[in-house]
């Protein structure tokens, strides 16, 4: 099985109706999807209770059981039910299955509650299957009331007021699914003016809009309207009976032999289809959504249901951006330190050999957060979080680098110095001449000090610091030496000073190199931030264009359909939208170029800033 995929054995409740008329979300389907890594091509089926959606599923699973089939006039699935599955088809999906509450159930009494049902059927999935007894007429048309109200419990923009309906029009059609009708116990031979046709082109024959301004008219249009609107992309299969009426009791039972060849050919083209041609579910500018976003827009979704509010997508998808960007930051920063952790042994020879690693490490972080990101407009906020992190999480190891290694250097010195320290004790040095061999022995021991492997960057700095602290021992042994002049004496000082100032000298110039270093990386980590934005940007850019060509594509087939069909005003109104799409279009690509021109701009400014700082910090005296 592929990593991130989950295969459930049979399918658990995922959003209790409570009989307050609350929604719940079940925590052990919430953990299920979280468990998700991949994208989640998910197909919901709706539709009037007791019309047989859990069996259709139960084919989609390619079980005979697995959702409740029920076999009396009570509507036994309460809320909504899930079963994850690996995608038949390609193992880089994962399928997730959604059994809604049958509509219109007349023991329940609450239409609303049926409402948000079938709205978070379609805010959640990316194939819906509506699906009803009979015939595509009127009554069915009208059992199907709940599109209208779509408008009503679902808002596209944070600020509806300042919108017009061409806009929440293509929004919608960006976030929902594509539309299935199945028809089962369908009887009739699918023709029209004695002519045949398509199962699909029945569907649109029963869409077909009545001419007229009467009030009468428009209510026998709304529905027919909303469906065509919120749904272009369109499909039909009719379902003759499965069998008997005295084995649908057992339907679940019954091998295929037992089922009727005229059930049995659309239900296999009807898996077909949806295997095959379902799209993984998105929101609006194309991102795919993962198993583990499906889940946190579900609680978005019903958090703002339960509290009574109208669910808003650009909310919703906002409030997604930021939670998974967030959780990517928190990634990235997890990897870095994890690779970090396996790759660099402290203390490292060269500050080179840390920024290296460093680099590689970066570089995985950054592409575990990339994967992840969405939404441009909150990627580059969360990128620069992510950039102060693993800048802070370099400079710590930078300084603990330089800490583990005085350490070490200072306890190679203190254990080479301890035949020294007893010769001083015992008075070997206090004798004539002392001086002199105690020098000996001081140049005998840095000597060895320097052929110690493994020391690390702070190996002068270390000595300087031990010169330092024995500078008194060798100062007072000197002024003893009696073998020694007066004028020998002043010129072994000078000669300990000129000593002293040169190894100064030369951590100066190691601090220098350093900074220098420090800033290159600096320079490469900036570069390579803002190659990672541009391509980011790119990708999204193209998801985007992608989206609108698709949305445009559907309501250009709708517009013609309306021309043919003879309704000139509401074609100009299609015309509208249309337009509206291509100025969107060509908005986004306008902004696109402007961020990309003033990325060098930025890059040259913060180069400039640290820059500065750089300058600034090679005059002081190096950090010990």
């Amino acid at each position: 099985m592929a990593s991130g995929q989950v295969h459930m054995a049979a399918p658990v409740c995922l959003i209790e109706n409570m009989p307050d008329g609350k929604l719940v979300v079940n925590r052990e389907a919430a953990e299920v999807l979280a468990g998700i890594r991949q994208p989640v091509v998910v197909v919901a089926i709706a539709g009037l209770y007791r019309t047989g959606k859990s069996y259709l599923m139960n084919r989609l699973a390619g079980k005979r059981k697995g959702f409740c089939l029920g076999t009396t006039v009570e509507a036994l699935t309460k809320g909504i039910w899930m079963w994850c599955l690996p995608h038949p088809y390609r193992s880089d999906l994962s399928l997730v299955l959604l059994d809604t509450e049958g509509l219109g159930d007349v023991q329940k009494g609450n239409t609303q509650n049926d409402s948000w049902i079938f709205a978070l059927a379609i805010l959640l999935s990316s194939t819906l299957v509506y699906n009803s007894i009979g015939t595509i007429d009127q009554n069915a048309l009208e059992n199907l009331h709940y599109v209208t109200e779509l408008t009503k419990k679902i808002k596209a923009k944070a600020s509806p007021g300042e919108d017009t309906e061409e806009e929440n029009s293509a929004e919608f059609i960006r976030f929902f699914p594509d539309f299935i009708w199945a028809v089962r116990d369908f009887t009739l031979q699918l023709k029209i003016d004695g002519h045949p046709v398509t199962e699909d082109g029945y569907l649109e024959e029963a869409l077909r809009l009545q001419k007229g301004d009467t009030e009468q008219i428009q209510k026998f249009n709304m529905p027919k309207s909303c469906i065509r609107k919120f749904f272009p992309s369109r499909k039909c299969f009719t379902f003759d009976r499965p069998t008997s009426r005295k084995k649908l009791s057992r339907l679940e039972e019954l091998e295929e032999d037992d089922l009727e060849e005229d059930f049995l050919e659309p239900v296999g083209r009807f898996c077909q289809h949806i295997w095959e041609t379902s799209r993984p579910k998105t929101v609006p500018g194309g991102q795919v959504v993962t198993g583990r976003m499906l889940e946190k827009l579900l609680k978005i979704y019903v958090d703002a249901i339960n509290s009574g509010d109208v669910p808003c997508l650009e909310n919703a998808v906002l409030a997604l951006s930021e939670i998974e960007n967030a959780a990517a930051v928190h990634e990235a920063v997890s990897c870095y330190e994890a690779l970090m952790g396996k790759r660099l042994a402290l203390p490292t020879d060269t500050v080179d050999e840390l920024l290296a690693v460093h680099a590689e490490c970066e570089k995985e972080a950054n592409a575990v957060f990339m994967a992840r990101a969405f939404g441009i407009a909150q990627v580059k906020k969360f990128q620069e979080d992510l950039e102060l992190q693993l800048k802070q999480k370099k400079e710590e190891l930078c300084e603990r680098n330089k800490q583990v290694s005085f350490d070490r250097c200072n306890h190679v010195l203190v254990e080479l110095y301890r035949k020294l320290e007893d010769g001083v004790h015992i008075g070997i040095y206090s004798a004539p001449g002392g001086y002199q061999r105690y020098l000996e022995n001081w140049t005998e021991m840095v000597e060895e000090y320097h052929s110690v492997p493994g020391k690390g960057i702070q190996a002068d700095c270390a000595l300087e610091e031990f010169m330092k602290s024995k500078e008194t021992v060798a100062k007072s042994l000197l002024q003893m030496d009696r073998a020694l002049t007066a004028q020998e004496k002043q010129l072994e000082a000078q000669r300990a000073q000129a000593e002293a100032a040169q190894l100064q000298q030369k951590l100066l110039e190691q601090e220098q190199a350093r900074l220098k270093q420090m800033m290159e990386d600096e320079k490469r980590s900036n570069d390579e931030q803002l190659q990672l934005l541009k391509e980011k940007m790119e990708k999204e850019k193209k998801l985007m264009e992608e989206e609108t060509d698709r949305v445009i594509e559907q309501k250009l087939k709708e517009h013609e359909l309306l021309l043919k069909e003879g309704f000139q005003r509401m074609a100009r109104k299609m015309e509208s939208e249309i337009q509206h799409l291509k100025e969107e279009k060509k908005s986004w690509e306008r902004v696109s170029s402007l961020v990309e021109n003033l990325i060098p701009v930025v890059s040259s400014l913060v180069m400039h800033g640290v820059h500065l700082a750089t300058v600034s910090q090679t005059g002081s005296t190096p950090k010990k």
